[in-house]
């Protein structure tokens, strides 16, 4: 088993452990038990993962001797809304849930998502630790204390900045995870070899079949050069004000297009097109050469990632979609983009004509 330290400067309290192996999860129930983070659990997962993780978990827990309680939601994106959050807030209150609960987060990223917010918010603020289950979200959504809900008018318009007590990677997760699931976490783990590390893209490169043949020791490896960067960036910015916006590549116009789809596209696919987008006009703007736009693009595709913006959606609307963006600043239109690979940077203000030019192009 690997760990990492996630050291909160801010609030060194706050600071915490992740745990990245095979066959972690009693190691994982005996932390919990010894902790003190709670006098009982609740595990909140989803009907799809509560019926083929839910039970092995919950039976380590109570092997403790704690006390455990499941709460379920439907799985998907639908389901990351403040109408859900206060369906589990309900659930929690019917059980007697009190500040001496600790939630448990068992699923991927709407899971991880909805739980943390949930804990920010439920009686001022009760613990929670991370179980991630799929890629993407051991890559990256677990990581770093955001929480959040969506709105019709884009993603994660409410939510807040909220630390767990712990992450435990349990990488056997991954081998019931479906092949599509695989891809959308393989486009955060292509997004952190183009914005920090370069030899990450080409252990990438040189294993596109990642998604058919999950080698547990590249898997391993992968995850955890993924959750060492993430961890450096909120170290240096925790709030997301200054360095860990360049973790923001792809997302930018990729959120926009998962909300004008109205989230009928994955967030690991609105992502990889908004990198291709964002490369793009890295190009456009004469930074990125066309080489590197077209390794990018080639890689992606690949992978069996989509690098074009389905003709049913409006380019309009993905723009105003990102006119609503929480990064925005006024008037501006910050977007993250690429010097070269390696070596992104926040553009403050990309001309809107560029970006609707870029996008018109991915339809054509």
């Amino acid at each position: 088993m690997r760990n990492l330290t996630v050291r909160i400067e801010r609030n060194p309290s706050e600071g915490h452990d992740i745990h990245i192996g095979r066959e972690i999860l009693e190691a994982a129930a005996l932390r919990l038990m010894s902790s003190g983070w709670g006098s009982r659990y609740v595990v909140l997962t989803d009907s799809r993962v509560g019926a083929v993780h839910g039970r092995q978990l919950m039976d380590l827990l109570r092997g403790t001797g704690a006390r455990v309680d499941p709460v379920e939601i439907q799985p998907g994106e639908a389901s990351k809304t403040v109408a859900t959050a206060l369906d589990i807030i309900r659930q929690l209150l019917s059980i007697e849930a009190d500040r001496h609960t600790c939630l448990v987060a068992l699923g991927g990223g709407v899971v991880g998502d909805l739980t943390g917010f949930v804990a920010s918010i439920f009686m001022r603020g009760i613990p929670y630790v991370q179980f991630p289950t799929t890629l993407l979200a051991q890559v990256d959504s677990s990581i770093g204390g955001k929480t959040g809900v969506d709105l019709p008018e884009g993603k994660n318009l409410i939510g807040t900045f909220y630390q767990p007590k712990a992450v435990f990677m349990e990488l056997s997760f991954l081998d019931t995870l479906p092949q599509e699931q695989m891809r959308e976490g393989l486009a955060e783990v292509v997004k952190y070899g183009l914005i920090e590390d370069p030899e990450l893209l080409s252990i990438v490169e040189a294993r596109p079949d990642l998604c058919s043949r999950k080698d547990p020791d590249r898997l391993e490896e992968i995850v955890y050069r993924c959750a060492l960067i993430k961890k450096r960036f909120v170290e240096m910015d925790e709030r997301d004000q200054g360095v860990r916006r360049m973790l923001n590549f792809g997302h930018t116009i990729g959120h926009a297009i998962e909300a004008e789809s109205s989230y009928e596209i994955s967030h690991g696919e609105a992502v990889s097109i908004g990198m291709v987008a964002e490369a793009r006009i890295s190009l456009k703007l004469g930074h990125l050469s066309k080489g590197e736009v077209e390794r990018i693009e080639g890689l992606l595709a690949s992978l069996g990632l989509p690098v074009r913006v389905p003709h049913g959606l409006s380019t309009e609307g993905i723009l105003a979609h990102m006119q609503r963006d929480k990064k925005r600043s006024g008037n501006t239109r910050p977007i993250v983009l690429l010097k070269r690979i390696g070596l992104p940077f926040l553009e403050r203000d990309v001309p809107e004509s560029c970006i609707r030019e870029t996008l018109m192009e991915l339809q054509s």
